[in-house]
């Protein structure tokens, strides 16, 4: 008979007889990691601290109750008005976020509640207050329509974002806040790019259907999973056929790429490159035979390395792996024709690093600069509860300084496309207004602006290929005038 406690089930893996990891036992876990988060720490990492058995369970439980933590907290307060100890105050908001609405609950209520008690007897930070844990959950489980009635008031609570973010929404998209803040509370689809060189949107859908994985086409090259799938199961990963990239971001390579003479030796930089989805997208829009040099910066060496891992799947060259066959590199390129470049240097400092992607102007320019990442908060449900309202006047300005950088760096006539998974407007529109007053050399050409998350970014807007379920994104392209 399986000891495994009520709301767990047991594993069906080749061990027919290892349980799967006792429900307590994650709670305290997931409790630790918001402790962590609350701290300071990303979600990202705190996960990487997790025991490996457990963590594919608190990614899933973390995430919930990150996507609830307002309307925790506020109940917290209702039962204890008093903030009690951190570790303690973890476990109650973890408990309280996935169980205030017993439709989204992963467990039935009780057995959250009883095994969040147990999670308290077995840890020393929050073993001295079991008995207030218990006493604070079951209070809830007799009080739970009053309880949450008292909190529907408190925007926090029902929104499940700070009060700046919700008010800085308001004021940025008073048509829209509402929308975003509810995507932002949904799970993200999981969306495919298939390579142009390797096959179709049509192909794949083909082949998925042939394995029973439901999708349907997005966007120019994007195929959107009805379920989200482990990327081993999916057909041809392996051999670079797909990659995984939301929608929103598989529109910069082709608005970058629109209207150049590809016919023509081309150098791109890919100014803030990790993982390197857009740099692939650059090459695969790149015709067969075409004369291109990608410079792809990072400033991160690990996740510099996250660049060549992604180029090598997609079986995309680098400029340290030459080929015998391939010809002599055109003196006004830093690599091999046909190659991508990938530079540990920080695209602020071009004189560390111009002069080795071939000192020459670019004839296109992507910066994905850093932000508040603020569209891409269903991804990373942490986001909304690390970031300050003051990271955004401060992002904004390195923002403009990359701009301001990277501007001189392209050809006359060349372009710059900038974007930022934001919805600030502060990081998108105020940045494009400002970046125009001060270069009246730049032309501001036809851009998506801001993307809106979740589905349509306009209504009644009719697409030959719609864009599907995306994160929130802005683009700005931006073309020099001729010499």
């Amino acid at each position: 008979m399986s000891t495994a406690p009520a709301g767990t089930t047991p594993r069906t893996d080749q061990d027919s007889t290892a349980l799967a990891p006792p429900l307590w036992k994650l709670l305290q876990a997931t409790a630790e990691a918001l402790h962590a988060v609350r701290a300071g720490q990303s979600g990202t990492a705190a996960l990487a601290s997790v025991t490996p058995a457990l963590r594919p369970g608190v990614q899933a439980l973390l995430f919930q109750t990150l996507r609830h933590l307002g309307r925790a907290q506020a109940l917290r307060r209702q039962l204890a008005p008093r903030n009690p100890p951190p570790a303690v105050d973890a476990l109650l908001c973890t408990a309280l976020a996935l169980t205030w609405n017993p439709d989204e609950a992963p467990y039935e209520p009780f057995t959250l509640v009883n095994q969040a008690v147990e999670a308290a007897k077995r840890h020393p930070a929050t073993k001295a207050q079991a008995a207030f844990v218990n006493a604070c959950l079951r209070r809830f489980l007799r009080e739970h329509a009053a309880c949450v009635a008292a909190t529907d008031a408190d925007p926090v609570a029902r929104w499940n974002h700070p009060a700046w973010w919700i008010e800085h929404l308001r004021r940025d998209h008073p048509q829209d806040w509402e929308r975003i803040l509810r995507a932002n509370n949904a799970h993200a689809p999981m969306t495919l790019r298939v390579s142009r060189q390797k096959s179709t949107p049509a192909l794949y859908l083909q082949a998925l259907s042939a394995i029973n994985m439901m999708a349907s086409a997005v966007g120019a090259d994007g195929v959107e999973l009805d379920q989200p799938q482990p990327v081993q199961r999916l057909p041809g990963f392996a051999d670079g056929v797909v990659s995984v990239q939301d929608a929103a971001a598989q529109q910069a390579a082709p608005l970058l790429l629109q209207g150049l003479d590809l016919s023509a030796p081309l150098r791109v930089l890919d100014a803030c490159a990790a993982p390197g989805g857009k740099t692939a997208h650059l090459v695969d829009c790149l015709p067969p035979g075409a004369a291109w040099q990608v410079t792809a910066l990072e400033i991160d060496p690990a996740r510099a390395d996250r660049i060549h891992d992604t180029l090598q799947r997609l079986q995309i060259r680098t400029a340290a792996e030459p080929s015998s066959d391939t010809p002599a590199p055109h003196a006004s390129t830093g690599g091999e024709p046909g190659t991508v470049q990938v530079l540990v240097a920080d695209a602020a400092r071009p004189g560390d690093w111009f002069a080795q992607s071939g000192g020459q102007p670019f004839d296109a320019i992507l910066l994905d600069a850093p932000c508040t990442a603020s569209g891409i908060v269903r991804r990373h449900p942490d986001v909304r509860w690390l970031r300050r309202a003051s990271d955004i006047p401060q992002l904004a300005t390195l923002q403009a300084q990359l701009l301001a950088t990277l501007w001189p760096l392209v050809r006359p006539g060349g372009r710059l496309l900038y974007c930022t998974c934001s919805v600030f407007r502060a990081e998108g529109d105020a940045q494009v207004r400002s970046f125009l007053k001060r270069n009246t050399d730049a032309q501001l050409l036809p851009s998506p602006g801001h993307l809106i998350p979740g589905g349509t970014d306009k209504p009644g807007d009719v697409r030959d290929n719609p864009a599907g379920d995306h994160d929130g994104f802005f683009y700005a392209l931006f073309q020099k005038a001729p010499a």
